[in-house]
């Protein structure tokens, strides 16, 4: 017998022990897992504070954990019984929820859990979801509060009024979730997972949260930077805000004010930041903000958050191919396309370190940009980009499959559009909104990308443009690799394995020219696949030096397109996922394939060219 395999079970063995000791759960059996899963106590997982853009440090209460859960037919009443225990915030489906069960189309999954809270006559109590896939009804003490639908996007509900004292509070959550048998944004979540689609995700899988708040309070702001006119416009919704009730705020550059303004509830306040220091790759300055509310030198509320002065646009250049600018300065936007899925929390990351471990790992690996996949992170995902300089693209989840695609960009407008009810189409423009509202603070996301591929692209010209007109602070990549029209501000073209890009002659005048997918290099690494045998990739290696001659290949083709117009490039992928096996790292993290010194020597090239 192998030493390493004696090893590998005294390390099984000691792990199910300490498992055993938290209260009896341990993770589902069957997949690899990554080493952050070693070290989860149900008891402390995901403990940050999830909501970085908006910080009230007391009086909150992080309510994940071991919650009772049951899956049963839909439509039956809350339930008298339940199955066992699950691991909140990670999906059913999941080895880290300590189920491993699927749900599907015809059943529910309900949740129950109890509370206590803090609070005063006065005060109100708000009961947060980071997201839930896909329709959640919340009841507590047996009354509903509300349904929220929409796997992406938080959401909260007042509960004070159906509280029953301070302890012992009972919270339910039915959740409902069609997977691919339904309408709604579902990213690359379907029944039968195989190639590119992957394993459903059903349920809570973030954080969920409580925080006990005045009746006047800060329910959100909308931070707009104006590079060139030097001004931060801060806008603050108030909830039952008062007649003599005012909003101060204040920005401050490393400790010290630099610029404040006191307006009435409602008005937007426009700060005066004189010479800002400006935000990106290299240089990820951000401004704290204070914004508080206040009634005369009373302070009855008050939030941290922050801000960055950076600026997004597009302009000619001396050959009159349009250019990707960031603070008027041509940058170009190189990274991985990202996918964000785990093997043992699938949407969920094990633990705050493993959620950061991708992002450090491709600032290290000499990239500037991420790609975010057809899937939305978590608000402390976005903040580590915003802290560490890294621009993202962020898709739309995609959803209502059925029209044919077209990938040629030389052709506008040929490629069917698909033909989605009235209550798909409602769902889709309801959670892009609401996408782009929950992460418009963020500074690093600096493309919005409405379609992917012809997924679910329907009524283009309209999505598209209502997008450029919502948010002008990002340039908008309408449909990335997708059925072309004259809409948004981008030319994608998605090109495997070898690098390319849209026809200048064609698009060079009039969008923005990017390779928004090629690569997927594919070296499937033993011992860490998520299956044994029939993994793939766009192209398959044997050997890590066959791999990084290919790539190092491709990098030389990308610097040649750059001077021809290219103004970005995303390479397929940041890891493996599922049969997937063309990451530039393993499933589980535990195998870097390139190492992080030879792509950021081969990437140098890209940020040189002109």
């Amino acid at each position: 017998m192998k030493k390493s395999f004696i090893l590998g079970a005294i390390l099984l063995l000691t792990q199910s022990v300490v498992w055993a000791q938290n209260g009896g759960w341990e993770p589902a059996k069957g997949k690899i897992m990554t080493e952050w899963a070693e070290e989860i106590d149900p008891e402390k997982v995901h403990q940050e504070y999830p909501r970085p853009q908006m910080v009230r440090e007391d009086n909150w209460q992080n309510l994940n954990g071991l919650w009772k859960f049951k899956i049963q037919a839909k439509g039956n009443a809350n339930p008298s019984d339940y199955d066992g225990e699950i691991l909140v915030p990670f999906a059913v489906e999941s080895a880290l929820s300590g189920v491993g069960k699927r749900v599907g189309k015809g059943n529910e999954l309900w949740y129950r859990t109890s509370f206590d809270v803090k609070t005063s006559r006065r005060e109100r109590v708000v009961l947060h979801f980071g997201a839930v896939d896909w329709e959640a009804e919340v009841f507590i003490n047996g009354e509903s509060v509300g349904i929220h639908k929409g796997g992406y996007t938080p959401f909260s509900f007042d509960i004070t009024d159906k509280l029953k004292g301070r302890r012992n509070n009972e919270l339910v959550v039915r959740v409902w979730d069609p997977t691919d048998e339904g309408p709604q944004p579902r990213g690359k979540q379907v029944n039968n997972p195989n190639g590119i689609w992957y394993t459903p995700v059903t349920g809570i899988w973030q954080t969920v949260w409580t925080e006990t708040v005045p009746e006047s309070h800060i329910v959100a702001t909308k931070n707009t930077p104006n590079v060139d006119a030097e001004t931060l416009t801060v806008e603050t919704e108030v909830a039952n805000s008062q007649s003599n009730q005012k909003v101060k705020v204040k920005a401050l550059a490393e400790g010290k004010v630099v610029a404040e303004k006191e307006v009435g509830v409602g008005e937007p306040a426009v700060l005066n930041i004189k010479n800002p220091q400006l935000w990106g790759p290299g240089n990820p300055f951000l401004y704290d903000l204070e914004v508080s509310l206040v009634r005369g030198n009373r302070k009855i509320d008050e939030i941290e958050s922050y801000a960055a002065m950076r600026k997004v646009s597009m302009e000619k250049d001396e050959n009159g191919v349009l250019r990707m600018l960031l603070n008027d300065e041509f940058v170009f936007q190189y990274g991985p396309l990202d996918q964000g899925w785990w093997p043992d929390g699938l949407y969920t990351a094990p633990s705050e370190e493993a959620l950061v471990f991708d992002i450090i790992k491709t600032q290290e690996m000499g990239f500037n940009m991420i790609r975010k996949h057809v899937k939305v992170e978590p608000a402390r995902w976005y903040y580590h980009c915003d802290k560490m300089g890294m621009l993202v693209w962020q898709d739309m989840p995609n959803g209502d499959h059925g029209n044919q695609w077209n990938p040629r960009p030389g052709i506008i407008g040929v490629g069917t559009e698909r033909d989605r009810s009235p209550e798909s189409e409602a769902i889709y423009k309801k959670e892009w909104k609401e996408i782009i509202d929950a992460n418009y603070n963020f500074p690093s996301i600096v493309v919005w990308v409405p379609f992917n591929e012809a997924w679910g692209q329907f009524k283009t010209v309209e999505n598209v443009n209502w997008t450029v007109n919502y948010d002008p602070t990002r340039l908008v990549n309408g449909a990335s690799g997708g059925n072309f029209h004259p809409a948004g501000q981008i030319m994608d073209l998605h090109n495997y394995p070898d690098p390319a890009m849209p026809d200048p002659k064609l698009f060079g005048d009039k969008m923005v020219l990017t390779l928004g997918e090629f690569g997927g290099l594919g070296l499937p690494v033993e011992g860490h696949t998520w299956q044994d045998k029939n993994n793939w990739g766009y192209q398959s290696f044997q050997t890590v030096e066959d791999l990084q001659n290919r790539y190092a290949q491709m990098m030389e083709k990308i610097a040649e397109l750059i001077p021809k117009g290219l103004s970005a490039a995303v390479y397929t992928q940041t890891t493996d996922v599922e049969v997937e096996t063309n990451g530039l790292m393993t499933y589980d993290r535990k195998v870097i394939k390139l190492t992080p010194e030879f792509l950021k020597k081969v990437h140098e090239k890209l940020y040189q060219a002109k």
